[in-house]
């Protein structure tokens, strides 16, 4: 369609998420899927032991690990993610993420 930024998705058709970011070796790897005023969709790559240190955003987020392991941190609480789990992360809530494995993992952030 025209006139879509070429980091978004193109519309009305189907794609392989683990074609659409590949972990890179020692790194995090991220890419927008969807961006609306109401929010965003991220997929993440993570090699094992990479992560996002502890920050802290204004608004809820979902993470939806897709593959790998990973352990989040959520206002000081340990959550172990598998793939085909989803947690809540609140907004206003110091939060960071470790992979244990290497992994991919979509974020919704929610406004």
């Amino acid at each position: 369609m025209p006139n879509e930024p070429s980091h978004l998705l193109p519309a009305a058709q189907a794609l392989a998420l683990q074609a659409l970011v590949a972990p890179a070796l020692g790194g995090v790897v991220s890419r927008v899927l969807a961006k609306t005023s109401g929010g965003n969709v991220t997929l993440f790559a993570f090699d094992e032991g990479q992560g996002l240190e502890e920050h802290t955003t204004p608004f809820d987020a979902l993470v939806l690990l897709l593959e790998g392991e990973m352990e989040l941190t959520i206002g000081g609480q340990a959550v172990r993610a598998v793939p085909g789990t989803i947690v809540r992360m609140p907004g206003g809530v110091a939060h960071a993420l470790k992979a244990l494995l290497t992994s991919r993992m979509l974020l919704v952030m929610l406004r």
